[in-house]
């Protein structure tokens, strides 16, 4: 079965934040590390996995990071912060 994954990218604790799908979460944060993505993660220099959200229904992903794009700063600094408090960085542990 297929998995898709919103994740949420930082430059840095409370730092800059990017939100992306992905069906292959390492390959593409991989890509995001190297700079290999013209765009915002490049620019800003967003590189830390901080957050994940995992499914197998590819238009559940699509909704949620549409809504996650949608939220407040603040909904999504918290809802990082639930998660992973000390805002490591999540890509390691994926490897």
């Amino acid at each position: 079965m297929k998995s898709y994954f919103v994740y949420i990218l930082t430059s840095k604790r409370n730092g800059t934040l990017y939100i992306g799908i992905a069906n292959d979460l390492i390959k593409r944060v991989w890509q995001h590390k190297n700079n290999l993505i013209a765009g915002f993660t490049k620019e800003h220099k967003a590189h830390l996995l901080v957050y994940f959200e995992e499914t197998t229904d590819v238009l559940s992903a699509i909704a949620r990071e549409k809504q996650l794009k949608n939220w407040h700063r603040q909904w999504k600094i918290n809802l990082i912060n639930q998660h992973n408090p000390e805002w490591k960085d999540l890509y390691p542990g994926l490897l």
